[in-house]
């Protein structure tokens, strides 16, 4: 049954938060706050960087749209408070979602279920030496991409070119994380697909393919720049896309996310192969964000996709199932 806007009650649209994506948060949170009260949905701006989390309960929100992005938002923090207090939220649950925000245990779900995903290194902060690190680029060759194991929007990630390069680039990771993923570099097309949905009934959108300025797709390419270029329909070979879908959703689903996401993936120029890189179970919702785009090309305007993700929201562990 599809729940009108007055049957959702109270909603409370999770913002900000103390992550180092909280600006992109913010930006998110407001357009998502924007579109359910556009289509009458008694919605509410509630930053948990500013707010006691029992406020939700006290107050009487019903459900919560997961707007937060990166640590204490997408890590399954919030998801277990939630639990706690059995209000509804939108996005993956607490296992899928702390996971998902870690890209070194993702990938190790992923091999085990045969999916492709490029080769890495693991280094732990404090648990290796120059040496060490210099010799990653033998193993992995070169360039290669170093990155903190657990952040999103590309924040800390640094292409190496060269061995110089390499300490440098492993020692700003590791600001940001004990963990520092240093990862095969696959040139080719860099693509991206949503998935709306749980379980069966996951399906993927359309594929978008990124054309960076030089190829870099960072943090300020991604949410300050017009130059990003996103193709919708993606312009791949005849078969490509299905395949790529395909391989989203199986992903998706072993790792047991529900609502909605959105994969990245690499096209390796010469073979074709694609190679997963990692999932966001809290996607972006700002003017320049992917998921809205896609969504669009499938005929789903903004604001039914909010209503959409908003309906599926739910709890891991609730007697009656999810509460959409």
């Amino acid at each position: 049954m599809s729940l009108k806007a007055s049957d959702f009650g109270k909603v409370a649209v999770l913002l900000g938060g103390r992550s180092a994506e909280r600006e992109v948060s913010l930006m998110s949170g407001r357009g998502v706050l924007e579109a359910l009260r556009s289509r009458g949905v008694d919605a509410h701006a509630f930053d948990p960087a500013e707010r006691d989390l029992g406020d939700l309960k006290r107050e009487g929100f019903r459900r919560c749209f997961i707007a937060l992005h990166g640590r204490f938002g997408e890590d399954g923090t919030v998801q277990g408070a939630l639990e706690l207090m059995g209000i509804p939220y939108t996005g993956s649950g607490v296992m899928a979602s702390s996971i998902s925000i870690d890209k070194v245990t993702t990938k190790r779900i992923w091999l085990a279920d045969g999916l492709a995903t490029p080769k890495y290194r693991l280094l732990r902060r404090g648990a290796f030496d120059r040496q060490q690190v210099v010799a990653v680029p033998d193993e992995l060759g070169l360039p290669l991409i170093v990155k903190p194991a657990r952040e999103g929007s590309s924040i800390g990630v640094v292409k190496v070119e060269g061995y110089s390069g390499m300490v440098g680039a492993v020692a700003q990771a590791a600001q940001l994380d004990a963990d520092v993923l240093c990862e095969q570099f696959i040139s080719g097309d860099e693509v991206t697909c949503p998935v709306l949905g749980t379980g069966d009934s996951a399906r993927a959108l359309p594929v978008i393919r990124i054309v960076a300025p030089e190829g870099n797709y960072d943090y300020q390419n991604k949410y300050f720049t017009d130059t990003t270029q996103y193709l919708v329909p993606c312009g791949l070979p005849a078969g490509e896309e299905a395949a790529i879908q395909a391989m989203v959703l199986q992903a998706y689903r072993v790792l047991g996310c529900r609502g909605w996401g959105r994969l990245d993936v690499m096209i390796d120029a010469k073979t074709r192969k694609p190679y997963l890189l990692e999932v966001n179970t809290s996607p972006g919702m700002t003017s320049h964000s992917l998921v809205p785009m896609s969504a669009r090309a499938a005929g789903i305007s903004y604001e039914d996709l909010c209503l959409e993700v908003l309906r599926s929201a739910g709890l891991d562990h609730s007697p009656e199932g999810d509460a959409g």
